[in-house]
This record gives structure tokens, C-alpha cells and sequence, in this order.
């Protein structure tokens, strides 16, 4: 371990890129192609973050096992068919300052970023190359390789990738899965006020964030680095 590092690890969906219409839309045609009732946007938001079929599972708890992943499957089919019409990730604007935050926080040697997403590795590559900020990040987690947020495993092998220690590690999300992971993992944990929780959702973050700009000199004062 190296104790002079620091890592910040960002969630995507909501954090760094405002995709809920995207997500709202591949769950409500999977949902109606199976038959089942529309929720309202609200309800569907609530579980980004999640892994598809505990996704699935938390919208719809009387669907069977067999049921959920047919949902999960459904839904993937949903979003690649809304990705081809609109562009998908590429039509999901990035948050303000999120593109002028992550080229400040680059030029700190010391300080690796990453991402830890409930996104397949397949959409978070989309999200990259829509909007050109793969270049920021050295370590990638998303769902296909881990259990479900709010599990540990992607911080988890984030810090065992950069060689961080947890203590010197922030989680930058949205959700209360974000904040829940973040303190499993030993990580000073930062919620957003703009994403698909509401700050009183929030409530094991130690921090909420008002404006991502603010996120440098916030991590200055935390680290004491002024």
C-alpha cells in the first residue's frame, strides 16, 4: 500500500451523468412487455444503482425467480433499442462542472479516480466514449464482475487495483446504496444533491455535495491538502 495516494471513486447514473430517462423508459417497456403495471418514474429511480435483477426484484417482490430475470433480460433488450434510437448514454447530458471537476482533480499526481457503477461494463464503455472522460479513471467496477451495491466488492477491488488504502478513499454517489457501500468498504462517503435519492435518503453520507465544483476544495479541506 501506498499511504501518499488518494483515490475518488464516482458513481455514474445520476452522479456524473443524468440518464434517468433512459433507465425510466427501458424499464417501463420491459415492464410492458411483460404484462405488468407502469410505475410511476419516482418508484423506478429509486433503484439505480442496484444490480438488474435486484432491480428488477425490489420494483415487482411477487415476481418469481424465474420471472426477474426474464425482466432483467427484457430490460437490457429495452435499453439497447432505446440506445439505437437516441444515442443512448451519449444523449444523457453530464451534470454541470462534472467535465471541468474531473480535469481539475487530474492534475494531482497523487489522486487516482474511478467509477464504481451498477452499469454493465458495456454501457459505462458507451458512457466513456459519448462523452470522452474514460481518460480520467484508472479503475472500473461495474455489475458484471460484482454483487450488488451496497456490497463492498467493487470499492473493495478498486483500492486492491490502485494500491489505496481505504482511509484515504472517498465515494462520490447519489444513492443510499452508494453512501451504504461506501461505509462497508471504509470509505469517507459523499452524497449529491442532484441524482435520484434525495438528500434525506442520504443518511449515512458524511457529506453532502451542492455543487460538483465545489468537490476539489472540499477534498483539500478533508484531507487537509490547502
Amino acid at each position: 500500500m501506498n499511504p501518499t495516494l488518494r483515490l475518488v471513486m464516482f458513481d455514474m447514473d445520476g452522479t456524473l451523468i443524468d440518464s434517468q430517462d433512459l433507465i425510466n423508459e427501458a424499464m417501463q417497456r420491459a415492464f410492458s412487455q411483460m404484462g405488468l403495471p407502469a410505475l410511476s418514474k419516482a418508484k423506478v429511480l429509486s433503484i439505480v444503482g442496484l444490480s438488474l435483477e435486484k432491480a428488477v426484484a425490489t420494483l415487482m417482490p411477487e415476481l418469481t425467480d424465474k420471472e426477474v430475470a426474464e425482466g432483467a433480460a427484457l430490460y437490457k433488450q429495452c435499453f439497447i433499442a432505446i440506445r439505437a434510437e437516441t444515442g443512448g448514454e451519449g444523449a444523457a447530458p453530464l451534470y454541470p462542472d462534472v467535465r471541468n471537476t474531473l480535469e481539475r482533480l487530474s492534475q494531482d499526481d497523487f489522486l487516482l479516480m474511478g467509477v464504481a457503477t451498477g452499469k454493465a461494463r458495456r454501457g459505462l464503455d458507451h458512457a466513456y466514449l459519448s462523452h470522452g472522460i474514460g481518460k480520467y479513471f484508472a479503475t472500473h467496477q461495474t455489475a458484471d464482475n460484482h454483487p450488488s451495491k451496497p456490497h463492498p466488492s467493487m470499492l473493495n477491488t478498486a483500492l486492491q487495483e490502485t494500491g489505496v488504502e481505504a482511509t484515504q478513499a472517498v465515494m462520490i454517489g447519489d444513492t443510499s446504496f452508494d453512501m451504504d457501500m461506501a461505509k462497508a468498504a471504509g470509505f469517507h462517503a459523499i452524497g449529491v444533491n442532484w441524482g435520484y435519492h434525495t438528500p434525506d435518503k442520504l443518511g449515512s453520507a458524511d457529506h453532502i455535495l451542492g455543487k460538483m465544483r465545489d468537490l476539489p476544495d472540499y477534498l483539500n479541506s478533508h484531507w487537509g491538502t490547502n
